[in-house]
């Protein structure tokens, strides 16, 4: 069995008064790739937004890589399906935020980090293939590749959806977050980036805790499925146990794999 990565116990979480889930107790492990599934308003994104340091739990705790959750906060990338508008400024800065935890004190940027900067990119499906930009230079690398230059309001939101699992790819942590990562994307490249985010759990070791709602896609390619019941808890298991106890059922207050029948 591989190292928890994530873990809670008896987690409570909420904004102020209101608590949205009470007593969430699991474990996710290193090299797993997680769907969170769940009707509107069950917690889903209260959820990432605990675990990232966003918001306070309101009760019990977490830990992320044995760390307190606080002081695990570096150990998480974040990607959230809240609009960003920033105005002049371009792909490879928005991209480049990922690697300022490891710029030195004046900032710069390496030949390194201008490489992973690339390549984050070409993963998500911009710009040339790493082996094009092995011979350039650092200064020329990233703007050899039109996408680098161009501004990151220029591109339609399906678009700066990638460029921001780029930057959280970039940021190379061990544990990546994301909210609905799909949620602007046309089909191929929904598909493109869950399967790159299985990928990196499974070679690379990180774990990824996905939310989202795009079901057939979730059972497909999660190795294990968080299923959140408004105000009543979690299941955490393999898509296929899930299904055999109706889970989805009492999640969703329906049949959704008989979308036809009453």
């Amino acid at each position: 069995m591989s190292n928890v990565s994530i873990s809670t116990n008896k987690l409570s979480i909420g904004y102020g008064a209101t608590i949205v889930q009470r007593d969430l107790t699991f474990s996710l492990y290193e090299g797993e790739m997680v769907c969170m599934l769940g009707p509107n308003g069950c917690g889903k994104s209260t959820l990432l937004r605990t675990l990232a340091g966003l918001q306070p739990p309101l009760s019990g705790e977490y830990s992320l890589n044995s760390l307190p959750g606080g002081e695990g906060r570096g150990e998480v990338s974040l990607v959230l399906t809240e609009r960003l508008s920033l105005d002049n400024t371009t792909v490879h800065d928005v991209v480049a935020m990922g690697r300022y935890p490891y710029s030195s004190f004046l900032g710069g940027l390496t030949e390194e980090d201008e490489r992973i900067i690339a390549e984050s990119l070409e993963k998500v499906g911009f710009g040339l293939s790493a082996s094009e930009t092995s011979g350039l230079s650092a200064e020329r690398s990233i703007f050899y590749q039109p996408v680098g230059r161009s501004f990151f309001n220029a591109h339609s939101d399906g678009e700066k959806q990638r460029i921001l699992i780029a930057k959280a790819l970039a940021q190379e942590t061990p544990i990546i977050l994301l909210d609905e990562p799909t949620a602007h994307l046309d089909l191929p490249h929904r598909i493109l980036v869950l399967r790159l985010l299985r990928t990196l759990a499974h070679e690379q070791g990180k774990t990824v805790l996905i939310s989202t709602h795009e079901l057939d896609l979730a059972l497909a390619l999660s190795d294990r499925i968080l299923l959140m019941t408004p105000g009543n808890g979690v299941q955490l298991d393999t898509a296929e146990n899930l299904r055999k106890t109706d889970a989805f059922t009492r999640a969703f207050g329906m049949d959704i794999f008989s979308p036809l029948e009453d």
